[in-house]
C-alpha cells in the first residue's frame, strides 16, 4: 500500500501498512461523503450533521484513546493522517473532527473523573454526542488569562457567568468544555449539558472564511453547575492550553491535506490548460509555483512525521507544536495563493477547491494560535526570555 498523496521524499517508507490503510479510509470516505455536497454547504454556511455519527462510526473521534473509552488508540501519525485527508475536503471537516477529540474528548480524558469518561467518552467517540470547547472570548483571544467568565461557588454548586466567543459547533453541543476563573482567579474547567437554565448559544453569520463550519457564541446566565461536573485534575491555564496543544497537532497535519490538494489541482490544471501553444505547465514560472508548492509540502510532511513520532514517546514539547502549526498552514496558506494563480480566473469559481482552501486557511492562520503567537513561544523556547509581556 501505498502514501496517497504526493510523496516526492518516499513518505511510504515512514508509515505502517496500518497507517495507510487508515489514510485510506479517510480518504475515500472524504471523497464519496462529504466532497459531493462541500459546495453546497459552504454556499449556506452550515455543516452536514449526518456525517458526524459516520465519522463516529470510523473511529475518527479521539482515535488514540484508549479503547475501553471508545478509542482506537492508534498512532498519533495515523491519527495525523485522518486530520490530513479531512482538510483536503474541508477546514470545516477538519475543525469537526479536532475540536471532538482533541479539545472534548482529551481534557474529560486527562483531567476528568471516572464517572465523566464512562458518562461522554463513549458517546462523543460514536458521534452520538457533540462537545464543543468554550475558551476565547470576545476581548480575549491571544491573552486567555484575561478571561472574565467567572465561577462562583455556592454550596456543593458554581455559578457561571460570562460568555465565550468563535466555538466550533457550540449550538449543536450536548456538553461544553468551558473554562472560568474561580473567586480566588484560578482558571478551572467545567463540563455545562444542552439545557442547564441560563445557558445558550447563537450561531455567528456573516463569515467570509471557515463557512462550512457552524460558529457560534455561548452565554452563561446564573447557570448552576454541580461540582461533580468540574474537571478536578487540573487548575490554571495549564488546562486549557494543553487542549489546544493536542487541536494545534492536528491543525500541524490538516493544513497539509489543503496545501496537497491546492498543489494536486494546479499541476493537474496546468497540464491541461494550453495557452501559446502549449499546456500552462511547460512554463518555466508555473514550473515555479508548481515546485515551491512540492518542497514546502514535502518538508511539512516530514515536519508532521517527527512532532507524530515524539508524540508517541512522550517526548513531545509545545514549542515543537507551534513550529508544526506556524510552519504548515503558512505554508498552505501560500500554496492556495499560487494555485489560484496558475488557475486564473477559474481560480475564483467553485468548481475547484482553491479559492475555498485559501479563504478557509486565513482562519487557519490565525485561530488556535496565531501566527505571531507561535512566533513568541519559539522566541522564548530558544531564547528563554517571555516577550509576551
Amino acid at each position: 500500500m501505498k502514501y496517497i498523496g504526493p510523496d516526492f521524499c518516499n513518505i511510504t517508507s515512514s508509515l505502517t501498512d496500518e497507517e495507510l490503510l487508515i489514510q485510506k479510509t479517510a480518504n475515500e470516505f472524504v471523497s464519496q461523503e462529504f466532497l459531493p455536497i462541500v459546495n453546497e454547504y459552504y454556499e449556506k454556511g452550515s455543516f452536514p450533521l449526518d456525517l458526524i455519527p459516520k465519522m463516529g462510526e470510523l473511529g475518527f473521534f479521539g482515535a488514540t484513546l484508549p479503547k475501553k473509552y471508545g478509542g482506537s488508540e492508534i498512532s498519533s501519525n495515523a491519527y495525523g493522517l485522518i486530520m490530513q485527508e479531512l482538510e483536503k475536503g474541508d477546514s470545516g471537516l477538519r475543525s469537526v473532527c479536532s475540536v471532538q477529540g482533541g479539545l472534548v474528548m482529551f481534557p474529560i480524558y486527562q483531567y476528568g473523573t471516572e464517572q465523566q469518561k464512562e458518562k461522554w467518552l463513549p458517546l462523543l467517540a460514536s458521534g452520538e454526542a457533540v462537545g464543543c470547547f468554550g475558551l476565547t472570548e470576545s476581548n480575549n483571544g491571544s491573552d486567555p488569562g484575561g478571561m472574565k467568565t467567572k465561577a462562583v461557588k455556592d454550596g456543593d454548586d458554581w455559578i457561571i457567568n460570562g460568555s465565550k466567543m468563535w466555538i466550533t459547533n457550540g449550538s449543536i453541543a450536548d456538553v461544553a468544555v468551558v473554562w472560568a476563573k474561580d473567586e480566588e482567579d484560578i482558571v478551572r474547567g467545567f463540563l455545562l449539558e444542552k439545557g442547564m437554565e441560563g445557558f445558550t448559544a447563537s450561531d455567528i453569520h456573516g463569515k467570509m472564511s471557515l463557512r462550512a463550519s457552524i460558529t457560534s457564541e455561548l452565554f452563561m446566565k446564573d447557570v448552576r453547575v454541580p461540582d461533580s461536573n468540574r474537571l478536578p485534575n487540573i487548575e490554571g491555564l495549564k488546562g486549557p492550553l494543553s487542549c489546544l496543544t493536542q487541536a494545534r497537532y492536528s491543525i500541524a497535519w490538516g493544513s497539509i491535506g489543503a496545501a496537497i490538494d491546492c498543489y494536486e489541482t494546479a499541476l493537474s490544471y496546468s497540464k491541461d490548460r494550453k495557452q501559446f501553444g502549449k499546456p500552462i505547465g511547460g512554463f518555466q514560472l508555473t514550473q515555479q509555483k508548481l515546485v515551491y508548492m512540492i518542497e514546502e509540502i514535502t518538508k511539512a510532511q516530514l515536519l508532521a512525521l517527527q512532532l507524530g513520532n515524539l508524540k508517541d514517546s512522550g517526548d513531545l514539547d509545545f514549542s515543537h507544536i507551534s513550529l508544526g502549526k506556524k510552519n504548515n498552514v503558512a505554508i498552505a496558506r501560500e500554496s492556495a495563493r499560487l494555485s489560484r494563480e496558475i488557475l486564473g480566473a477559474n481560480g475564483i469559481m467553485d468548481d475547484y477547491s482553491v479559492m475555498r482552501h485559501m479563504m478557509n486557511l486565513e482562519t487557519v492562520y490565525t485561530y488556535e494560535g496565531t501566527h505571531e503567537i507561535h512566533t513568541l513561544i519559539m522566541g522564548q523556547k530558544i531564547t528563554d526570555i517571555p516577550a509576551f509581556e
